[in-house]
């Protein structure tokens, strides 16, 4: 795509990750993990919704996400994770806490 005065400006990527300061990236939980298939990703943004300290949309198409939230996100994130219409977010680790929880209310 040309811009006035002839510059060429690449055409924005749809739903790219992109670091995002404020989401503190790296400083959550080592135990979950986030992946978001990029390809598969349309951009419905369920995720930014019901998760927005860890997904936000940046315009119509590009989504950040943190992926190391914090652990008291893990709930949100679970819902965010099942939200999603084409299941373009994976999660490492997300049901081990709650596995562990469950097991110790189970005695």
């Amino acid at each position: 795509m040309l811009a006035s005065g002839g510059d060429r400006r690449p055409e924005p990527a749809r739903a790219s990750r992109v670091a995002r300061p404020d989401l503190a990236v790296g400083k959550g939980g080592a135990s979950m993990r986030l992946v978001v298939d990029l390809n598969k990703c349309q951009g419905y943004a369920q995720c930014a919704f019901l998760a927005p300290d860890v997904f936000a949309m940046h315009g119509e198409e590009s989504l950040l996400y943190d992926p190391r939230p914090e652990e008291e996100q893990r709930e949100r994130v679970a819902r965010a994770v099942a939200a999603c219409p084409v299941r373009a977010i994976t999660a490492d680790g997300l049901d081990r806490a709650g596995a562990s929880q469950g097991a110790s209310d189970a005695r």
